[in-house]
């Protein structure tokens, strides 16, 4: 597998592919690590936070305790987060670098630095990438050989542009200044969105050692940002926080963000794919672009993996696009639908008189996880997701990531449902009392057995896992996850005939091996 681009979305795909056993080469065009820049951050949601939780993050990572709304210094809303359903934040390059160091330790990952993409030759069972080191511009090519290419190189995607995909959208849609401090706030820990300041608004965001990220939105008349202007930003609102005195502090980074909004025509051309900031470009209103990419590596992975590992995948291929496009274009949309809303463009300020409150939230459920500008994707209507003729109830919604339960694996392992990602698919069976009982007993009791021989045999890879109790379900609920996280289905754990059809659906086959209606 060829992956073109070592950014997040890049090195974390290698990352997730290597953990199904798959070998890739990452072609990095770069010459050099990524700048360190405090004042270039991400904000990864608890369902891509597992990317935050490898050794060479260590203590980078914040997660928000809370969340709080101010209007004229008055808090209107303070949204404190249940134990893992926080966000959590790290400087960009920290995150690209603890990566880095997990790709260059594994040995299914081979990352070949200075060498940057410029043909590709697509075949019928296979893909050359070409490439040239961009120090050296007479200097010969190599080849790279690969059953697909995966472009995760950047809004300006050389992939993108060699399968002549259109990349349409806005330009330059919001602008904010930025600065990290290091200072002591009133709200120690919380983010937060500050309206009615000296300069209007403010969004708060902490990192670690007392380290805060402020962004102030920036009029749309393109104008520059002064040192100067810089700096009474910082100075005017750390003063309106402390009784009009200017604090002591420290100015760590500055930098100017500009929003972009575009999407890809297409995600797929064969047997090369669009991944990250080459598919897709945003972040007004705090939706979160690095965990968009991330999302995209998640999805994408253990579809590949089973295109290599047993071929035949061209449905569970296409789903790639028909998910992670539709998604990121509703997000887009969404931002298109509140801007006007928020910011009062398009003469719709006099038609928002008293509903402060419902703008107030719009410019935090980005950044919070919610709504249509937050929450992370479900899957309901793709093709691949199984529509069982028989289902039990529970709160997580069918193709919405699941709950992160406590769960006990079969050889007696016990941890949260999220440690058992990325793998196989998961067969997680409700047992109330299963926590408390030693394994040894449980495994040979009740459906176990059954449900144990039937995981051997189904159509796609699956580990069969217990679970006291999950949000909604009922005894004996067989949930169906899927390698990246998403419920597929809630099943009666008694009806192990309707367990086979879901999974012939998620692999896009049909229960008679051949490939299904969904999947065409």
């Amino acid at each position: 597998m060829i992956i073109a681009g070592a950014g997040p979305t890049g090195l974390a795909l290698a990352l997730a592919l290597a953990r199904h056993g798959v070998p890739t080469v990452v072609l990095d065009g770069q010459t050099g690590p990524p700048p360190h820049r405090l004042a270039r951050t991400c904000v990864l949601p608890p369902d891509t936070a597992h990317w935050a939780r490898l050794p060479g993050v260590g203590g980078e990572a914040v997660t928000w305790p809370a969340w709080r709304t101010t209007l004229r210094g008055r808090t209107v809303r303070r949204l404190e987060f249940a134990p893992g359903g926080a966000p959590l934040q790290l400087p960009q390059h920290l995150l690209e670098r603890a990566l880095r160091e997990a790709a260059e330790g594994e040995e299914l990952v081979r990352l070949v630095t200075g060498r940057r993409l410029v043909t590709v030759e697509r075949g019928t069972h296979d893909v050359v990438a070409h490439t040239a080191d961009p120090r050296d511009p007479g200097g010969a090519e190599r080849q790279w050989r690969g059953s697909h290419l995966v472009g995760c190189d950047g809004a300006r995607s050389t992939v993108r542009k060699l399968l002549g995909i259109a990349f349409p959208g806005r330009t330059g849609v919001e602008r904010y200044a930025v600065a990290t401090v290091r200072a002591e706030l009133p709200w120690p820990g919380e983010a937060g969105l500050h309206r009615g300041l000296p300069h209007g608004e403010v969004t708060v965001r902490p990192l670690s050692g007392d380290r805060w990220r402020l962004d102030w939105p920036l009029p749309q008349d393109g104008g520059l940002v002064t040192p100067e202007g810089m700096l009474d930003l910082v100075h005017t609102t750390l003063a309106a926080w402390h009784d009009g005195a200017v604090p002591e502090h420290q100015l760590l980074d500055t930098g100017v963000l500009v929003c972009h909004q575009r999407l890809a025509r297409h995600w797929r051309s064969g047997r090369v794919f669009l991944a990250g900031d080459a598919a897709h470009l945003l972040g007004s209103l705090g939706t979160q672009q690095v965990a968009e990419g991330l999302r995209d590596a998640d999805n994408l992975a253990w579809k590949l993996a089973v295109a290599c590992r047993e071929g035949d995948a061209e449905p569970l291929l296409d789903s790639y696009e028909a998910e992670r496009r539709t998604a990121v274009g509703a997000r887009l949309r969404a931002v298109d639908q509140a801007l006007p809303l928020v910011r009062g463009r398009g003469g719709l300020t006099a038609k928002l008189t008293g509903r402060g409150g419902g703008r107030l939230a719009l410019l935090a459920d980005g950044h919070l996880g919610l709504g249509a500008l937050g929450s992370p994707a479900r899957y309901a209507g793709s093709p691949i997701t199984p529509a069982p003729a028989r289902s039990v109830a529970t709160e997580t919604p069918l193709g919405a990531p699941a709950a992160d339960v406590p769960v006990t694996a079969l050889d007696g392992a016990r941890g949260l449902l999220r440690n058992w990602l990325g793998g196989p698919l998961l067969l997680v069976l409700t047992a109330p009392g299963s926590r408390v009982w030693d394994a040894r007993h449980w495994l040979s009791a009740g459906l176990m057995p059954e449900l144990a021989a039937a995981s051997r045999g189904l159509a796609l890879p699956a580990e069969l896992l217990v679970t006291e109790e999950y949000p909604g379900a009922g005894a004996h609920a067989l949930l169906v996850v899927r390698p990246d996280g998403h419920l597929a289905a809630a099943l009666p754990g008694t009806d192990l005939d309707e367990l086979r059809a879901c999974v012939h659906v998620l692999r896009g086959v049909a229960a008679d091996g051949v490939e299904s209606p969904a999947g065409r």
